[in-house]
């Protein structure tokens, strides 16, 4: 096998619980969004947000948080929504109030990589990349930014959905002077980690406590971690 020289990371359920996203985040973002509709509906800083939304929903305040609550009760991965997340999600990580629990082998691992072995690390999620940027830079880790430790970002935007083979792809073209092989992929789903070996990376399922029982097939076809400190120095 090439040597890794990039590592590509998944967020929920691989270097977070899941339960922080879907028991903290989603909550918050449901409990912010009626006072910042009505505080920010006409700002400016607010317009994008809105205009991304579809026309039937953006018409009023009342239309558009009840489009949230429906897409959010259906955990739909929708770009737009997305993106509103992360605007309500930032007041709260700026004042304290959310903090990103990384798994305890996450913050050193990472810094082992990136100070012995030169590895770039780099992350891939469904979440918009400035929610991504939030969460990174204000973790419950000593720093508790660790963004200077990461060197690019990718979502569904920017590079596609996350169980297509050409999202994958997509990706390390950016980075050509990283081969696709040279790619490490972590990420608690099955059929993400399928699409980045199809598209030539190398790629394991990371077990960790909270997520979903993994299928026997999977065990067998692919290598599984319960922690980063698995894999050693790369």
């Amino acid at each position: 096998m090439a040597p890794i020289r990039v590592v590509l990371l998944d967020i929920e359920g691989t270097v977070c619980p899941i339960s922080f996203v879907k028991d903290v985040l989603f909550p918050y973002a449901l409990e912010a969004l009626p006072g910042t509709l009505k505080a920010k509906w006409d700002s400016p800083e607010f317009a994008p947000y809105r205009a991304a939304f579809p026309a039937e929903h953006a018409g009023s305040q009342e239309s558009l948080a009840a489009h949230v609550r429906d897409l959010m009760s259906k955990d739909l991965k929708i770009s737009y929504l997305k993106s509103l997340q992360g605007y309500l999600w930032e007041t709260g990580y700026r004042n304290g109030e959310l903090k990103a629990p990384l798994f305890l082998d996450v913050a050193p691992q990472l810094a082992r990589w990136r100070e012995h072995g030169g590895v770039k690390v780099m992350i891939y999620s469904s979440g918009s990349v400035p929610a991504q940027k939030l969460l990174f830079g204000h973790t419950n880790g000593e720093p508790s930014d660790i963004l200077p430790w990461l060197s690019d970002f990718f979502d569904t935007v920017n590079a596609g959905p996350k169980q297509e083979k050409a999202s994958y792809e997509k990706i390390a073209a950016k980075h050509q002077e990283y081969p696709i092989g040279e790619w490490l992929f972590l990420s608690d789903n099955v059929k993400e980690v399928e699409a980045a070996k199809q598209a030539g990376m190398q790629s394991y399922i990371v077990d960790r406590p909270g997520n979903a029982e993994l299928p026997e097939e999977a065990r067998k076809q692919h290598r599984v971690i319960k922690s980063f400190e698995e894999i050693g120095d790369l």
